[in-house]
């Protein structure tokens, strides 16, 4: 079988409801909307959430907290993930673009001391941990806020 011998099944495939076409097609007259109301008018009918004119659920919910519009949020980098480099790499938040280890900078990047680090690096980004910075230094390798 090859994809364009592909078929639906049988009866699987309904022809559409062919709607205000005379009494006898069994969807004439009224078109299937019933009579007079809001929904058998032209354009009628009911934005989502509307409860009839009842105060809506969304209304009645007791809303909490806020968000806040200057939030920064850092793409995160863990120590452990940075052992793909070789030494003495100057690992930019550019680097860790290319070589897919963040998918993106975000408001920028900050460095983690999760897990080992067995490489000496420098290391810019702009925002370190205390733990991370131990582990670069103590392998001479250096860090460098942007």
């Amino acid at each position: 079988m090859k994809l364009h011998e592909l078929r639906p099944v049988p009866g699987s495939v309904h022809k559409p409801k062919r709607v205000g076409r005379g009494t006898s097609s069994g969807h004439g007259k009224t078109s299937g909307r019933g009579h007079k109301g809001q929904k058998a008018r032209s354009g009628g009918g009911v934005r989502p959430g509307f409860e009839g004119g009842q105060n809506p659920l969304i209304r009645r919910v007791p809303k909490r907290g806020f968000t806040n519009v200057f939030k920064k949020e850092y793409a995160i980098v863990n120590v452990e993930s940075l052992n793909r480099f070789s030494e003495d790499t100057v690992v930019t938040p550019e680097l860790l673009l290319e070589t897919g280890v963040i998918k993106s900078i975000k408001d920028g990047v900050k460095i983690l001391g999760d897990g080992e680090l067995t490489v000496r690096l420098t290391v810019q980004a702009h925002r370190f941990s205390k733990s991370a910075v131990e582990k670069i230094v103590q392998l001479g390798g250096k860090t460098e806020v942007i």
